[in-house]
Order: structure tokens, then C-alpha cells, then sequence
């Protein structure tokens, strides 16, 4: 009997042995940008667009975004595929939209989005903690933040207990405005986006200080819900 309870007590031993591995991997910054193959999100978009020589278009659908299998980019790195498909409402079939990819390192989280790789994320997390999220593109230097590190964050009917805000851009004039930032909760990725470019009119005094768009586009992504395939 004693020499099956030390038996016992020996597997325990290890089994316990492992879970600090396990639990430093689950417990990793990285976790703000998951990436596993069947994983899946749908966001409802809403969209305003403005322009000097029409009404504002203002237009709303959903977005699903399911990483695919992983390939080999042309750098030689490990990337996953992200399947992207488009619907107005739950009443409709998704319809393919596009393909993006994301790839993570111990360091970065990237995206690549309409053939532009952005560092979305670095890690070890840091309140305030600034780097360029075009560092792997041509488009010129683009100061990122990292904000409000394991905040609780709402969007719609979700709420996320462990979330970081990533501020693109935050910026506003008399003249114009350029409000950029997402939002990643921790084992689920993205669960908000918010897209503010605006010009406004200057053309004549009277206009200006009076926040009146001549141009420009407002744009949120809001989780609706998400899960595995």
C-alpha cells in the first residue's frame, strides 16, 4: 500500500511540475492576440462617409473573420490565413470578402491587411509603452500606445474582464480630426475598432471651429460574438 501511494505521490509530483509551463503559456501577454486555427469573430460594422459633393452615406453589415490553416509566407515565417466574409444581417449568407493574414512572435503581433503588415501589438505589455506599427511597411512611421492594460472594456452586450486599448492616433483641430484605436481582450483578440477621419471646413471663417465635415469617414467594429468551428 505504501509503495503504491508514493507511486501516486511521485505522479502527482509531475503532473504538477508541468502546469507552471502551461499556466505561464495561457497567462502570456499574447494571449491578447490568439491565434489557432477555427477560432472565429463577427463584428457589426457601421460606417458614415462624408463628402463635399453628396449626402453622408451611412451603411452597417457584419464582418466574420475565421483563421484559417497556417501557411509559409514569402519571408519564410509562419503566418495563418484570415478568411474574411461579408452579410448585411443574420438573415443573409456569408459571402466571401477577402483574405488577410497575422502571424505572432514572442515579441510582435502582425496583420497584414490589404497587402500592408502592421505591428498590431508588443509584448511584454506596458502602459504607455509607444512603438511604430509600420515598421514592416512603406507607409511611413505611425506611433501606436498601449492603454488601459487589463481594464474591464463593454462592447454591446459582452464584457471583457482583462482588455488592453491600443490608441493609433488621437488627434483633433479646428480643422480636422484623426481618432484611431482598437481594443484586445485578453483569449479573444479584438473586440472593438474605432475609425475617426475627418476634415472640416475651413474654406470660409464662419465654418471654422464649428466642427462642420466637408469630408471624411466614421467607422466602428463591435464584437457581436465569437467561438471555435
Amino acid at each position: 500500500m505504501a509503495r503504491i501511494v508514493g507511486f501516486l505521490l511521485v505522479i502527482l509530483g509531475l503532473a504538477t511540475s508541468c502546469q507552471p509551463t502551461n499556466s505561464l503559456i495561457a497567462d502570456s501577454d499574447q494571449a491578447f492576440f490568439p491565434l489557432e486555427t477555427g477560432r472565429f469573430m463577427v463584428y457589426t460594422i457601421t460606417e458614415e462617409r462624408f463628402s463635399l459633393t453628396a449626402a453622408p452615406a451611412r451603411k452597417s453589415y457584419q464582418l466574420k473573420e475565421l483563421i484559417g490553416p497556417t501557411y509559409i509566407n514569402a519571408s519564410g515565417q509562419t503566418a495563418y490565413r484570415i478568411l474574411r466574409f461579408r452579410r448585411l444581417n443574420d438573415q443573409e449568407l456569408w459571402q466571401a470578402d477577402s483574405i488577410w493574414s497575422a502571424r505572432r512572435t514572442e515579441t510582435e503581433a502582425l496583420r497584414t491587411e490589404n497587402g500592408q503588415t502592421r505591428v498590431c501589438l508588443t509584448f511584454p505589455l506596458a502602459d504607455g509603452q509607444p512603438w511604430n506599427g509600420n515598421a514592416y511597411n512603406t507607409l511611413g512611421a505611425d506611433d501606436y500606445e498601449a492603454r488601459n492594460i487589463r481594464q474591464v472594456f463593454r462592447v454591446l452586450e459582452n464584457r471583457f474582464d482583462r482588455t488592453v486599448t491600443v490608441v493609433r492616433q488621437q488627434d483633433s483641430t479646428l480643422i480636422s480630426q484623426d481618432k484611431r484605436l482598437e481594443v484586445y481582450a485578453f483569449d479573444v483578440g479584438m473586440v472593438y475598432r474605432e475609425t475617426i477621419k475627418l476634415q472640416f471646413c475651413s474654406s470660409v471663417p464662419a465654418c471654422i471651429g464649428n466642427a462642420q465635415i466637408d469630408f471624411g469617414i466614421r467607422q466602428s467594429y463591435q464584437l457581436l460574438y465569437y467561438g471555435r468551428e
